[in-house]
């Protein structure tokens, strides 16, 4: 695990905190009480927890390209209170989280959250400044019922500019069959991109697979483009990829299969549980898109029935997706249409800054 620093010209020390307070970046031992610390954050905010040590030591190794800093607040006696992320997602976009302990009081809490929320929009001005730009947006995050989270956002300067449907479907153990669903219409194909014998991807449907999804993406809400190298390495950093999570979709019509649309899946942990029988585990549509000139035509579905086929021969017992409320395309009622329901809501929130040059 790499050393996690917080950017030089935001020193943690100079943050405004409680009596007694410190800052600090977070270290390889912290793992555990980071984790209950985002669980707690969670339960709280959502209703439930979902958490876990293997993803918040995933977050802080940040094995990938995109810079991506961290700052843990601690109390007089050393317990973690507050934890911040500032994560350069792509060119002039920065992903902010923060996570406050909810036991805390009202004023501690919000001056917790204040310090983390300063932290990062350094941390992002930095991030901007490495990038040759002179503004960025940092992009933050809150479930729809967590009425603190997004008061601290708020006070921050931070705007309410989305709300995201997080759905779910079941999946059935006969969906395993190869007869479960229909084939796709004529001329289309879906297949799983190839893999050599040691199991790594073949470079052509990798680059298949990002060209379609940059098109497709082109005009949704705040995509931002990234280059071919950016996209394989923040895909690679989840705990839950897999290669064997690709799907590409195929017209044949004029002999040589095009690419017109792709599904990048990856794994659901099973639920946390202190007692009982083995959980089962889901699994997650990352992305999803079809190049317009290919709708029409069933592509969607049948890329959406690959992931749950697959789900259900893995012996998994859901599939999990964001939709964009306001999609312009009305995604959600494809997958309303296949089983999803929304389980919960969440929102984004922006805040654009200039970076003193």
């Amino acid at each position: 695990m790499r050393p996690v620093t917080a950017p030089e010209s935001a020193p943690p020390t100079t943050l405004d905190l409680p009596d007694g307070w410190a800052a600090r970046p977070p270290a390889l031992a912290d793992v555990d009480h980071l984790t209950r610390l985002l669980r707690r954050h969670e339960e709280a905010g959502r209703g439930w927890p979902g958490a876990s040590a293997s993803g918040v030591e995933r977050e802080l190794s940040g094995r990938g390209a995109e810079p991506r800093e961290h700052v843990v607040l601690t109390d007089p006696e050393g317990g973690l209170r507050g934890w911040g992320t500032a994560h350069d997602r792509a060119r002039g976009r920065v992903l902010v989280s923060i996570a406050v302990d909810p036991d805390l009081d009202e004023e501690r809490a919000a001056r917790a959250a204040r310090a983390l929320l300063a932290w990062a929009e350094h941390a992002g001005g930095i991030m901007a400044i490495g990038r040759g730009l002179d503004r960025t947006q940092l992009d933050s995050g809150a479930f729809s019922d967590d009425a603190r989270q997004q008061r601290f956002l708020a006070d921050a300067g931070y705007r309410n500019v989305r709300t995201w449907w997080q759905m779910s479907r079941p999946v059935q153990p006969d969906e395993a069959r190869p007869d479960a669903f229909p084939a796709p219409k004529p001329g289309v194909q879906v297949r799983r991109i190839a893999l050599s014998p040691d199991g790594l991807p073949d470079e052509a449907d990798l680059h298949a697979v990002h060209d379609v999804l940059e098109s497709s993406f082109a005009d949704h809400f705040n995509s931002r483009s990234e280059t071919f190298d950016e996209f394989l390495s923040r895909l690679r950093e989840s705990p839950g990829h897999r290669w064997d999570h690709w799907w590409v979709a195929e017209l044949t019509d004029s002999g040589a299969p095009e690419p017109v649309g792709a599904v990048i899946a990856s794994v659901i942990a099973p639920p946390m549980v202190e007692t009982g029988a083995p959980q089962p585990g889901g699994s997650y549509l990352d992305y999803i898109g079809v190049l317009s000139s290919a709708r029409g035509r069933g592509v969607a579905k049948s890329l959406l029935r690959a992931v749950v086929a697959d789900a259900a021969q893995r012996g998994r017992d859901r599939v999990g997706l964001e939709v964009d409320a306001d999609s312009p395309t009305r995604a959600d009622q494809l997958y309303s249409s296949m089983g999803w329901r929304t389980k919960y809501m969440t929102q984004s929130w922006h805040k654009n800054i200039e970076v003193p040059r």
